[in-house]
């Protein structure tokens, strides 16, 4: 069995709470710079090497990739001549959302039934999760629930062997169980951070589903979402529908497969 197929299998068991290094932490991030850098491009030695001081560092793996995902926000708001071409184009920036979590995490939150000793922190009170959009527990428990429906989708694909979705379940069920951590211990959350980690998670499991599915299937699933927009599709501009062809579709696949939304807006 491969590392992937054993990882999956570890996300089941454990209800969605696989340990964060059950998918290689350098391929994750090896596969979030590849995929914005657009094309396939070996990493280098020093890359690596620059991947194993982030992780010697202590920058947990859902810091170093939304990073990674700014510093190619901000490039691609700005286009160059020159192309990315090294992991070391987002180091400032991984460092920069490092500083920002250990911020956060000044006088972490102790869990429900930790003491502050256990916590490994001061026992402070949970004036951190004023200015939250919701109340502390309630984003706890969306969190939870979102990780539980990750492992039972994944449960129902993983007797059908390994594959593209199989894969992307188990990885955003490892990484929903780090949020869900961080997000428990923080001093001061931060839910639009939150948000844009719940949304890139999503939008893996959205590339997973396209990739996996039969064309058939996917086929189907759009033309049932196009004949739910044909009575308006004659008001509407160009991008705007084929935008909304694209959420209807996701929506459809993430409903067939069991995938609960993860993100805030869903509350």
């Amino acid at each position: 069995m491969t590392n992937r197929a054993e990882a999956a299998r570890a996300a089941v068991e454990t209800g969605g709470r696989a340990p964060l290094n059950y998918f290689n932490y350098f391929t994750e991030i090896e596969d979030a710079f590849i995929r914005r850098r657009g094309r396939h491009l070996l990493l280098s030695p020093m890359d690596w090497a620059l991947m194993t001081t982030w992780k010697e560092l202590g920058v947990p793996l859902h810091v170093a990739l939304r990073g990674i995902e700014k510093s190619f926000d901000s490039y691609e708001s700005k286009p160059r001549k020159r192309t990315v071409k090294t992991l070391f184009y987002c180091d400032e920036e991984v460092r920069a959302q490092f500083a920002e979590w250990l911020e956060s995490q000044t006088g972490a939150h102790v869990p429900a039934g930790e003491s502050a000793a256990e916590g490994g922190a001061a026992g402070a009170s949970d004036e951190g999760g004023r200015g939250l959009p919701f109340p502390r527990e309630v984003i706890a428990a969306h969190l939870s629930e979102c990780r539980d429906g990750l492992a039972r989708a994944l449960g129902k694909r993983s007797g059908a062997g390994e594959d593209a979705l199989t894969e992307a379940l188990a990885r955003a069920a490892a990484r929903l169980g780090e949020l869900a951590e961080d997000f428990e211990r923080a001093a001061r959350p931060d839910a639009e951070l939150l948000e844009s980690s719940l949304t890139d998670l999503e939008s893996l499991i959205d590339r997973a589903l396209r990739s996996a599915l039969s064309d058939e299937e996917v086929g189907a699933a759009r033309a049932e979402a196009a004949e739910q927009l044909r009575p308006y599709k004659a008001r509407m501009e160009r991008a705007t529908y084929e935008q909304t062809l694209d959420n209807l579709l996701a929506k459809s696949l993430r409903e067939a497969n069991g995938v609960p939304r993860l993100s805030l807006f869903y509350l």
